[in-house]
């Protein structure tokens, strides 16, 4: 078994998740887009809103400032000309993925969902399930609470906190997770439900897959955009059944599709895509957003990157550490910052509320390349400017390269 040093990996795993790729000279479009999910496979959504949302973000962190409607022309419209490129499923978590791929999804190669816990509230409730399936069918696509305006109030949930489902939202979730439904749109941030059969092709969503035809190639797909990983992150990517995943991974090594490899360090062994080259350098600069695919499996970032990182947006502002929404800093081949960001519509400005640099990190350069970066989001994010805090050790640094 061949031992690849943690630099050599490094390289390997930034490469393919297009860190190694030049950012493009003219506008983006549909290409760059394509580009970017024929690496990193799929986009995490997250209602989060603070300085932008989770789907828009790995693509900005990889091509650039861009116009975020390019992401919602390929998730939420659809022509002859120009067939809907995204859907939503979960896959990861709850995603953006290329169309083509939904019957891997809906293979059962998954763990189960959380969802199918609402299979019980159908099973006691035909007539509502029935009654919701016809209702979409007139009226999508459409919302949750269009619904259940349409189908007379809450229907078994009662006025409580605002996290709670009605038993309406329920079966539209429930009906999403078997396949009957999906979104057809998005408004703001709202799920507008319509028939599968009205947004992905049928060829497609008539695909049969089995659960382990679904696994091999959701595992190669994993593999494709991690470069080298355990097991267990080629696993997480889609969050797959652990008994389909290991035999995946013996097959695609009989195969010959993936290498098994130890990499320096780790106690796991590693297996590595053969399909994505090690380059000598990686001369990145990004902003990671806490959904980014590159570091979204926080024990993998730890080990590829000796950067611990944990999101805090459900600890107590007093007991945070960084911040609450903190994107790590990535520079060349290292994570060497990190920074907690909201956009401020109201003053207009990209508000970082805390800057922290990595140990033995220059922090004059760090800042100077931070600031640049921090002032094309501020640019794609229509803001004006950029206010720093001075919580952090490299806030001061920051603020003087700002300017």
């Amino acid at each position: 078994m061949q031992t690849i040093s943690l630099p050599t990996a490094r390289r390997i795993a930034l490469a393919a998740q297009g860190f190694a790729d030049r950012r493009p000279a003219g506008p983006v479009n549909r290409q760059q887009l394509r580009r970017v999910l024929n690496r990193i496979q799929l986009l995490q959504l997250d209602s989060v809103n603070v300085a932008v949302r989770a789907h828009y973000a790995p693509l900005f962190s990889r091509l650039g400032a861009y116009p975020r409607q390019v992401v919602d022309d390929a998730a939420w419209t659809h022509s002859a000309r120009r067939p809907r490129m995204l859907v939503e499923y979960w896959a990861h978590e709850a995603s953006l993925v290329p169309v083509q791929d939904w019957p891997l999804l809906r293979s059962g190669a998954k763990r189960p969902g959380w969802w199918r816990g609402y299979g019980a509230l159908a099973e006691r409730s035909p007539t509502l399930v029935d009654e919701v399936r016809a209702a979409v069918a007139e009226l999508g696509p459409v919302g949750a609470g269009a619904l259940e305006r349409e189908l007379g109030g809450d229907r078994g949930g009662g006025p409580g906190a605002w996290w709670e489902r009605s038993d309406i939202k329920k079966i539209c979730e429930w009906l999403f997770g078997i396949g009957e439904l999906t979104t057809g749109e998005r408004q703001g941030f709202e799920r507008r439900y319509d028939l599968t059969e009205r947004v992905i092709p049928p060829d497609i969503r008539h695909r049969a897959v089995s659960p382990e035809q679904g696994a091999r190639e959701l595992i190669s797909k994993a593999a494709a955009a991690l470069g080298v990983a355990t097991e267990p992150d080629l696993r997480d990517y889609y969050r797959l059944s652990p008994e389909l995943s290991q035999r995946a991974v013996a097959e695609l090594v009989e195969d010959g599709a993936l290498e098994p490899v130890q990499v320096a360090g780790w106690r796991q062994p590693a297996y590595r895509d053969p399909r994505v080259r090690a380059p000598r350098r990686v001369p990145a600069r990004a902003l990671l957003c806490p959904f980014d695919p590159l570091i979204w499996e926080r024990a993998r970032t730890e080990r590829l990157f000796d950067f611990r990182y944990r999101i805090e947006i459900y600890v107590p502002e007093a007991k945070r550490v960084y911040g609450y929404y903190v994107f790590p800093f990535l520079l060349d081949e290292r994570l060497v910052a990190r920074v907690d960001l909201k956009a401020d519509r109201e003053r207009g400005v990209l508000w970082v509320r805390s800057a922290f640099a990595e140990p033995a990190v220059e922090h004059q350069r760090v800042a100077a390349e931070l600031a640049a970066e921090l002032a094309e989001m501020a640019r794609w994010l229509e803001l004006d400017g950029l206010v720093v805090d001075d919580r952090g050790d490299l806030a001061r640094a920051l603020r003087a390269a700002v300017g």
